[in-house]
């Protein structure tokens, strides 16, 4: 579905990101992980195409830079980490949102459609009972609950995800991560996300990626990434990793 091939990437006159290649293939849960500052976030910015970067990114066979913006939000949806809110917005206007991109010329108001592609998304992510409330009612976790939803609402096959988790309890932390692990595997939605968390990104991820320096170091399943020595080596701490009882999955200490 994306394949990145040679992308180099910054702002202004600084480089962030060097040469990275790799390809996410259709229905994959692939994890971005890496040190603080090693260019995770600046590479779902381009992907999004937020920057302009150097190289190729290929969505579904089409080069993105042939793709337009419009084009672009019908297929893949992000859910970043500052997010704008109208905090005089109800949850259901802003879930409605989502379904911009797919609005004709001088449409100004949702069709049947809209409105139920808005409610599903709200009924997926266990938000409709917060529907009336205002967006500035929410906790952070509600709220990132519906960011989601908004995402869903524009039906993408494609959806971009930066550190969804963070300054989350473990209740939400472990709620949003089932989601996605849900649609990722009822629904087929290739879903690429950047996690801090090693245990929870080797636990729901079945693919890592990751970046040090702005490179990229390794890529592959949380087996081949998550090893002590790859650990040690691009994070500069100690640590021991044994094997998740429950999951199988390697689990770091």
């Amino acid at each position: 579905m994306l394949e990145i091939k040679d992308l180099t990437c910054g702002y202004d006159s600084k480089i962030i990101l060097k040469n990275i290649s790799f390809k996410v293939e259709r229905g994959e849960l692939c994890g971005i992980i890496g040190p603080n500052g090693s260019g995770k976030t600046t590479l779902l910015r381009a992907i999004s195409k937020v920057i302009v970067p150097e190289g190729d990114i290929i969505f579904n066979g089409k080069d993105l830079k042939n793709l337009s913006f419009k084009e672009l939000s019908k297929k893949i949806a992000v859910v970043s980490q500052s997010q704008s809110y109208i905090f005089g917005m109800s949850v259901e206007e802003f879930v409605l949102l989502g379904r911009i991109p797919h609005r004709k010329g001088f449409q100004f108001l949702e069709t049947k459609k809209d409105e139920e592609t808005a409610y599903k998304s709200m009924l997926l992510t266990d938000v409709v009972n917060l529907k009336d409330r205002l967006m500035s009612e929410l906790s952070e976790g509600e709220r990132q609950l519906v960011v989601i939803a908004r995402a869903l609402a524009q039906e993408p096959e494609l959806l971009l995800l930066d550190e969804p988790t963070s300054h989350l309890d473990i209740t939400h932390q472990v709620k949003i991560l089932n989601l996605l692990k849900r649609l990722n595997k009822k629904r087929g939605l290739t879903v690429l996300i950047v996690l801090h968390d090693l245990n929870l990104a080797s636990d729901y991820c079945n693919k890592l990626i990751l970046i040090s320096n702005g490179k990229l170091y390794r890529a592959g399943t949380p087996f081949e990434v998550l090893t002590y020595q790859t650990i040690e080596e691009v994070y500069n701490t100690l640590v021991i990793v044994k094997e998740n009882p429950v999951s199988g999955r390697p689990h770091i200490y």
